[in-house]
């Protein structure tokens, strides 16, 4: 064999792997092991759902043990208010956070709602993606049926302990009782007590004696459903805690009672400013505009409708026969078609026909939006301003969806750091991750920031960079001092209070369409400061609320909503409606400071003047002096006001000169 003969066989024998199809390795070693086809095959299998949001459970909100107590008590809340509303009973909702261990929490969530049935409890509670709201087209502050179960998973991945569940639906008939862990490979509830059967509680005395015997927390009620989950977790008070999101949820609530035990055993109430319930919302069929090319042949497929037109006619809103025979004459395809004959090339017709009729927008009944009185109340109860306007937009669609943007806006008041008691003040820090003291002061309070943080600690006498949890009692003291009497006016950013469906939304504020088209409006023109692409500066709380049959949430957590350009565009008419009297109350209140000043300067001088010309002329000079105090007077006549604790002007205005929908508050009578 010549030369070249050897290095051809040598390559093929590299290449085919020898006898046994093997590729060789380089040092002669065993070769290496490569999966075949039929490996590859046998090692598929399904992927549970819940086992899928186990290993990313960051998804739905438990990507941190502060955030998880919070989406824990906030799904919770969320269920109880729902299902309240349904059965049209005023809520009554107690939240109970208990510490059992380093990191470990208990919560506990009762309400006074219709309660559950015992064969739904177990499915509810042990199963993800399960429930009643996500085919229904109508406004719910839950979608996906994920959420309260998420919730019992992370406690039980965390701490090993089920959900435990008591539900009560009559004064006369027994509750019911459950412990339940959720089988995460098959997705399925595992019921603990009673045998695999829960445990039923008899009514009356007796049912008392066998809450107490079995150590199940209840609040004594007629009806209602109580939720336990004991997780790992972290406890911390300021911006995106439990006790912010409880109060905010009773802004958009008004007519919910919350009563609120946190882990140091303080309680705290929200009593309703409003004894009705909102209108309950309608349930409507999906709109053809916010149908896709897939999910119409879906449609058609499954349709039970013998002719095409019957079809588009009763699957979907504000498609009646005449509408549908538009479409299917654009489409250049039979009314009378079967459904279940229509092909690829006829579905995307009709679906190009769709988006090239005219179709009127969705009825807006299946919304309920809070409503410019209600928003000004549940503000006032919250937030502590001078000033407070609200506008609701007319209803808007996206994709199909009907949606409605409110605004309410509260002007004044004193930061929240003001407030913070010594005591507070030093649980905060010493519960603090951020790593800097200037960092804690711009995020642990709402609308402060860094700015107005600088101020603090150059008039405390601090170093910005200390660690808050290292700060000794004396350099507390000071702290707490300057945060008192610094003026934090000037710097506070504008305080944002996102909604959507009534639910408030803590996280992911900068991916939020409503923060990104705050940012785009010019508050300037309307007498606050802003730099460019910044928040507005001032002691400013604005109070966002979306509400639509579909929120388009940025991901499963639901903490951001979607910039579409319908919603972005509404947000902004909605910031300007509500901008424009605040521009008019904030240049009455310029010009009240400044024919103030002008008053002022008068006052120094008028006694000079008349006795200077008393001397002149040899009038008198008690008379000169009381007619020049007479005119300075009328010409500076917006400055006859009143004044507050410190220093500023009170107007005393009639609100119905901004407008409707305006509340101004005299900050020194408290009404």
């Amino acid at each position: 064999m010549d030369d070249d003969s050897a290095l051809t066989a040598a390559a093929d024998e590299v290449v085919d792997g020898g006898s046994n199809g093997q590729p060789s390795s380089a040092n002669g070693s065993a070769p290496r092991r490569r999966a075949t086809a039929q490996s590859m095959a046998a090692s598929q299998r399904d992927i549970s759902v819940s086992e899928f949001f186990a290993k990313n459970r960051h998804l739905l909100g438990f990507d941190n043990p502060r955030k998880a107590l919070l989406t824990t008590v906030k799904e919770a809340v969320d269920n109880a208010l729902d299902a309240c509303e349904e059965a049209g009973i005023l809520p009554e909702i107690w939240v109970h956070i208990e510490t059992t261990g380093e990191s470990r929490f208990k919560v506990g969530v009762q309400d006074n709602g219709p309660g559950i049935l015992k064969k739904t409890i177990p499915m509810i509670f042990g199963k993800l993606l399960y429930g009643s709201k996500f085919h229904r087209l109508r406004m719910s502050r839950g979608q996906q049926g994920i959420g309260i179960s998420a919730a019992g998973m992370y406690g039980l991945l965390t701490t090993g302990k089920p959900v435990k569940i008591m539900s009560k639906i009559s004064p006369r008939k027994p509750a019911h009782y459950y412990e339940i862990q959720i089988d995460t490979k098959h997705n399925k509830p595992e019921i603990l007590n009673g045998r695999g059967e829960g445990v039923d509680v008899p009514p009356g005395e007796k049912g008392r004696e066998a809450i107490e015997k079995l150590g199940i927390e209840w609040i004594e009620v007629n009806h209602g459903t109580r939720v336990t989950i004991e997780l790992e977790a972290r406890y911390q008070r300021g911006r995106g805690s439990v006790d912010d999101y409880l109060e905010q949820t009773a802004i958009a609530n008004p007519h919910v009672t919350i009563h609120y035990q946190d882990p140091d055993g303080n309680a705290k109430s929200y009593s309703r400013v409003a004894e009705s319930l909102p209108p309950e919302p309608k349930e409507i069929k999906p709109h053809p505009y916010g149908i896709e090319l897939g999910r119409l042949v879906a449609m058609l497929k499954d349709s039970e409708a013998k002719t095409l037109s019957a079809f588009l006619s009763d699957t979907f809103t504000c498609v009646s026969p005449a509408v549908a025979r538009r479409i299917c004459e654009t489409a250049k395809v039979s009314t009378r078609a079967n459904t279940k004959r229509i092909g690829r090339h006829e579905a995307d017709a009709l679906y190009k026909a769709i988006q090239e009729t005219k179709i009127k927008a969705p009825a807006t009944d299946c919304i309920v939006p809070i409503g410019e009185e209600l928003i000004l109340k549940g503000l006032h109860q919250v937030v502590p301003a001078e000033f407070y306007v609200a506008a609701t937009r007319p209803p808007a669609v996206y994709r199909g969806n009907p949606f409605v943007i409110e605004v309410g806006l509260a002007y004044g008041g004193e930061p929240t750091a003001h407030k913070v008691s010594r005591e507070a003040l030093e649980e905060l820090l010493s519960q603090s991750d951020s790593r800097t003291l200037r960092q804690f002061l711009a995020t642990s309070f709402e609308g402060l920031g860094f700015e107005a943080a600088d101020r603090i600690l150059k008039e405390a006498g601090l170093k910005t960079r200390i660690s808050p949890g290292k700060l000794k009692k004396q350099s507390i003291d000071k702290l707490h001092e300057a945060m008192r009497n610094v003026n934090l006016s000037s710097g506070q950013s504008m305080n944002v209070l996102r909604y959507a469906n009534r639910v408030p939304l803590q996280f992911q504020a900068g991916a939020c369409a409503i923060t990104q088209t705050i940012m785009q409006t010019n508050w300037r023109a309307y007498g606050l400061s802003q730099s460019r692409g910044g928040l507005p500066s001032g002691p400013v709380t604005v109070m966002v609320h979306v509400a639509s049959v579909w929120v388009p949430f940025t991901s499963e957590s639901k903490e951001a909503i979607a910039a579409y350009p319908e919603i972005q565009k509404e947000l902004r008419l909605g910031f300007q409606a509500v901008g424009r009297k605040l521009g008019m109350y904030v240049k009455r209140r310029q010009k009240v400071k400044q024919e103030g000043q002008r008053r002022a300067i008068f006052l120094r001088y008028l006694g000079e003047v008349a006795t200077a010309c008393s001397r002149l002329n040899g009038a008198d000079r008690e008379r000169l002096y009381n007619d020049l105090l007479r005119v300075a007077t009328k010409k500076t006549a917006d400055a006859d006001l009143r004044f507050d604790e410190s220093g500023q002007p009170i107007i005393d205005e009639d609100p119905e000169e901004y407008g409707e929908n305006v509340l101004i508050v005299d900050r020194q009578n408290g009404h």
